[in-house]
């Protein structure tokens, strides 16, 4: 007898990582989906429970551990019960490296001159 499977695009949509079904399968036929260390670029793909999914979600790589198919697309909630949540967490704010902030102006003395832009991009290393 065949264990359970599902579409690994389907899997991803009643998971709730993505809005939509096409969404879906637009990562997975990017190849942007790895099926148990393996790059996947087929949304038909099958997925059963045990199986670990890794992929890119904004700026961050979840690692996923398949724990049940689900029949439909639910509450949150329901969504949860589908899968165990394997990724690193994410760094502590502090341990971010801070933006640069702007060059600070004058009030009113407009955008800098050729010159000017030279000056400042001569002083801040930037070519």
């Amino acid at each position: 007898m065949t264990e359970p499977a599902l579409r690994l695009d389907k899997w991803l949509w009643h998971a709730r990582f993505l809005k939509t079904r096409l969404l879906a399968t637009r990562l997975v036929n990017g190849g942007r989906v790895r099926l148990n260390h393996r790059v996947i670029d087929k949304a038909a793909t099958l997925v059963r429970a045990g199986d670990v999914l890794t992929f890119g979600l904004g700026p961050s790589v979840k690692v996923v551990r398949v724990l049940a198919l689900g029949a439909r697309r639910g509450p949150p909630a329901e969504a949860r019960v589908l899968y165990e949540d394997l990724s690193p967490p994410p760094p502590a704010p502090d341990a971010l490296e801070p933006e640069a902030a702007p060059a600070a102006r004058q009030p009113g003395q407009g955008r800098p001159t050729k010159a000017a832009r030279r000056a400042i991009d001569l002083f801040t290393g930037r070519d």
